[in-house]
């Protein structure tokens, strides 16, 4: 018999519908890019329970007619493009015609659709691909369609759905993607009644103002610096922050013709204009903005449409990091260099066809390397004889044993409990901890030493809700951006159980009256905020995932500083504390503790 057959056209668009409509903000991005194309200039977003039970979207576009408003919901139905030579001229943010028939594919659809022209306008209610009712109906102008029950016919698909939290992140990530390219569109997001964004037309940088600033701050966009690049090939615009500003959570985002997209490649060329600018593990913010022909890119890569090939990347990588780098020169924000030449010198650039290289001012009389008592005897170590003190007549432990090779060593052999009582420690630069081995000698790193005994006991204090806190004597005032507050929520229950005691001020704002007990006297505001940028880059959607977050970052704030000098007393302590960890040479998110240099990588030295 044959086997072969065509599917049905719903279980057709159930399948598509698992690319396209992955969860409810590809539901959100979908209709709301459909509003934007109808010419909308006032969008409305209501959900309720993070997109399970409803996704509305209301907007006072161009409406439909009543034959376009049923057409709409056919796979491929489409006013954007009649032939494959369209997809090389597109200016629209849809175009395939297959979101809405994915939409109703997998839930409870109902629209109401009127043009200006029209007296009534349509009503529409499918379930599941199946049409349920079409009639007149009274509307305004514009399309207002729900989304109920997402996913009530594909069940695994609703199980696999994240938290509420999680999901809310999610969606206003993806509000934000649409929100700050047009501008010029007053948008408004309201969850469970609540009105959480409420955004009014203005320009680019009232926008980012609006959805990332806070009035209890410092204007947001003070921090950042123009972008503004003419060429023929590509039209570059926006903002990128000042080095002085930049921080460890950075916003950064990149649109194209009206379309937000991710591209590492051009991710690298902003690091690269910063080179040299950042402290260590910090990223530029930046609202980059690309206006490109449209023959020029190819949008049709992934049905998310996030992900953008361009014909000339290379150049255009040149032209950015050339552009960058000019924004933060003209503004005397880039940093001076100098190795012992005499006068200014221009450093060169990448060659575009039409972008002069900026020219970037140096100073001779700095010279970053001339920094070492060498060259400043006046900054020479003091006392650095007492290092060696008791090194000669200091006896390795287990001296017997065989120098062995340091990947071989295991812990057990390393660094015994039973040995650490009586062998010598020595403190090295305020950073390392010395102790004599039968292997050679292992260096400890204080500051990493102490976070992982904190993490071990701020993990079994998360797992039994038993953390010490200590009240302080001046309540602090914690504002967070919308996206943040959510976040927070997510988390909340497990940073009380840690030690903070917070309570809700205002829709933005908590008051945080205590602290886990080892954050000492420490201002909690900025371990709340490292804690939030940790869990949302690490894309912690479990709790066993965000909790692991919040110890790790806790203990890196409460471990001792480096620099601080310690007695042998308090280094005896953290090391014999250590070694009883399971593991204790590496922390939980991989950096070395310990490392030993061997008998063998001595003897070479004065060989």
């Amino acid at each position: 018999m044959d086997i072969i057959h065509l599917l049905p056209d719903s279980v057709a668009n159930q399948i598509a519908a698992g690319e396209v409509i992955q969860r409810p903000a590809s539901c959100l991005k979908e209709l709301v890019e459909n509003s934007l194309d109808a010419g909308a200039t006032r969008v409305q977003v209501i959900v309720r329970d993070a997109g399970r039970t409803l996704l509305q979207v209301i907007d006072n576009g161009i409406g439909m007619s009543e034959m376009d408003a049923r057409l709409a919901f056919e796979r491929h139905a489409t006013s954007k493009i009649r032939e494959a030579q369209d997809l090389f001229s597109l200016r629209t943010m849809g175009f395939r015609g297959e979101a809405l028939a994915s939409i109703c594919a997998v839930a409870q659809v109902e629209m109401t659709t009127r043009r200006a022209e029209d007296e009534t306008g349509t009503l529409i209610e499918i379930h599941g691909s199946d049409v349920i009712r079409q009639e007149l109906c009274a509307c305004p102008v514009g399309t207002n369609i729900k989304v109920s029950n997402l996913f009530f016919n594909v069940p695994v698909r609703r199980k696999f759905l994240k938290t509420d939290q999680t999901e809310l992140r999610n969606l206003l990530t993806e509000f934000y993607h649409i929100v700050l390219v047009y501008p010029k569109v007053s948008f408004t997001f309201v969850h469970n009644d609540e009105i959480l964004m409420e955004l009014p037309a203005g320009t680019e940088k009232q926008r980012i103002e609006a959805v990332f600033g806070n009035p209890k701050r410092n204007v947001y966009t003070s921090a950042f610096v123009d972008v503004n690049t003419e060429t023929e090939l590509v039209s570059i615009r926006g903002f990128v922050v000042k080095p002085e500003n930049a921080t460890r959570k950075a916003e950064q985002y990149f649109f194209v013709n009206g379309r937000y997209m991710r591209h590492p490649y051009f991710l690298k060329a902003v690091q690269t204009a910063y080179s040299g600018m950042l402290a260590a593990d910090y990223q530029p913010s930046f609202f980059i903005y690309f206006d490109i022909a449209p023959e020029a890119i190819d949008v049709n890569i992934h049905p998310t449409k996030t992900e953008i090939k361009f014909a000339d990347e290379q150049t255009i990588f040149q032209i950015l990091m050339a552009s960058v780098r000019e924004a933060l020169g003209k503004f005397t924000l880039a940093p001076q260099i100098d190795f012992d030449t005499q006068g200014s010198i221009d450093i060169p650039q990448p060659p575009t066809d039409a972008v002069a290289a900026p020219r970037v001012t140096v100073d001779p009389t700095y010279n970053p390397f001339h920094t070492r008592g060498a060259i400043y005897p006046d900054r020479a170590p003091k006392n650095w004889e007492s290092l060696y003190e008791g090194l000669g007549a200091a006896k390795p432990i287990n001296a017997a044993m065989q120098p062995t090779d340091a990947l071989s060593v295991t812990e057990e052999e390393l660094l015994r409990p039973e040995d650490l009582e009586s062998c010598p420690l020595w403190q090295y630069g305020g950073r390392y901890i010395l102790a004599p081995s039968a292997q050679g000698l292992v260096l400890i790193n204080q500051h990493r030493a102490h976070a992982a005994v904190l993490y071990a006991q701020f993990t079994e204090q998360l797992s039994l809700s038993q953390g010490a806190m200590q009240q302080l004597l001046f309540p602090e005032v914690l504002s967070l951006s919308q996206e943040e507050m959510v976040l927070l929520n997510q988390i909340l229950v497990d940073l009380k159980a840690i030690g903070f005691d917070m309570e809700q001020l205002s829709p933005d704002s908590y008051s945080i009256l205590g602290i886990p007990a080892q954050l000492a006297n420490q201002s909690p505001i900025p371990a709340i905020q490292h804690i939030l940028h940790q869990v949302r880059e690490r894309g912690a959607d479990t709790q066993r995932e965000w909790r692991e977050q919040i110890a790790l970052t806790l203990a890196e704030q409460a471990a001792i500083p480096y620099g601080k000098i310690l007695t042998e007393t308090e280094m005896r302590e953290i090391v014999q504390k250590l070694v009883q960890l399971p593991q204790y040479r590496r922390m939980a998110d991989g950096k070395i503790i310990v490392s030993l240099l061997t008998d063998d990588e001595i003897s070479r030295r004065f060989s």
